[in-house]
């Protein structure tokens, strides 16, 4: 039996793992929510915005908040122009076959970034400076501060995503948008700019979710490969393009997967296991609501 202490470690080391799913989730729901297309990219995003912040602490000696900052606003204007490149002309009807168009083009640029990172940069693992140094006592129990830090970082950058959606014309036109393009461009929104927008913002996201995490688990080129996988988790398990259901599933999946390692008393066995239980759940919630938590069914003609 778990003690109130462990139960209380575990409990905390899932929600700060929630809040890293939940920032990437975020930026991957908002690009399924406005332009309806899966990005098989954002990992990619994710690993840039890494780097972006290792070369503006490391190479710059700037402060690592300030890396931070920069990896959103460098993958912000990256995701907008990625928009207008490529994904505009899936809307524009230039495309015949757009949902395979959009599969192809995301997944050739995943593997193209991950390959001129891997050339640029190396396969060589590379540690940031963190946000906080040293570690913090919460009663009984001991956090890493770099973890804590970046995890209050990303919860902070979380509930101003969700205010600027929520309060902000900006984000209403990206609400209507995500629920009817063609009502929303008969009052005066502009799709264009705003699916611009919105895949600029998804990929500042994923940015500063890499620029958080590079000094905990370090920046390599394939670094934005699980993360990826768990946001796509996320995001099927709380429904696809849903706010509210990316960060509930990213909750769910931290603390189960937090949780889920003491069920097997080998250290090893258990962390090795561990990102198979997020698909377990998964499959469970889709057995039983095949549309995600938060999700709506759709008929289609």
């Amino acid at each position: 039996m778990m003690g109130l202490i462990e139960i209380g470690e575990q409990a905390l080391n899932g929600l700060i793992i929630s809040t890293f799913y939940a920032l990437t989730a975020l930026g991957l729901a908002i690009i399924f929510g406005v332009l309806r297309i899966v990005n098989f990219a954002h990992g990619e995003l994710y690993m840039l915005g890494g780097y972006v912040g290792y070369l503006i602490v490391t190479v710059l000696g700037l402060p690592p908040v300030v890396g931070v900052v920069a990896a959103a606003a460098a993958l912000l204007i990256f995701g907008a122009l990625i928009e207008r490149a490529l994904i505009r002309p899936i809307h524009l009807g230039k495309v015949d076959r757009p949902d395979e168009y959009a599969i192809i083009i995301t997944f050739g640029l995943s593997v193209l970034l991950l390959n001129v990172a891997n050339s640029v940069f190396g396969p060589w693992p590379q540690r940031p400076a963190p946000i906080y140094r040293g570690r913090v006592e919460l009663g009984e129990l001991i956090v890493s501060g770099d973890r804590l830090a970046a995890a209050a970082a990303a919860m902070v950058l979380i509930i101003g995503t969700i205010v600027v959606l929520r309060y902000t014309w900006i984000g209403r036109a990206v609400r209507a948008v995500s629920q009817d393009r063609a009502a929303a461009e008969t009052f005066g929104v502009d799709i264009n700019r705003t699916s611009m927008l919105a895949f600029g913002v998804g990929a500042a996201l994923a940015g500063a979710a890499g620029a958080l995490i590079g000094p905990v688990f370090n920046v390599t080129p394939p670094m934005g490969v699980v993360p990826s996988i768990k946001a796509y988790i996320v995001v099927v398990l709380g429904g696809l393009g849903s706010i509210p259901g990316a960060i509930v599933g990213a909750l769910i999946l931290g603390e189960v997967e937090s949780f889920a390692t003491v069920l097997i008393p080998d250290t090893t066995r258990a962390l090795a296991y561990k990102d198979a239980y997020g698909l377990f759940v998964l499959t469970a919630v889709l057995l039983l609501r095949p549309q995600g938590l938060f999700g709506r069914k759709e008929r289609r003609a």
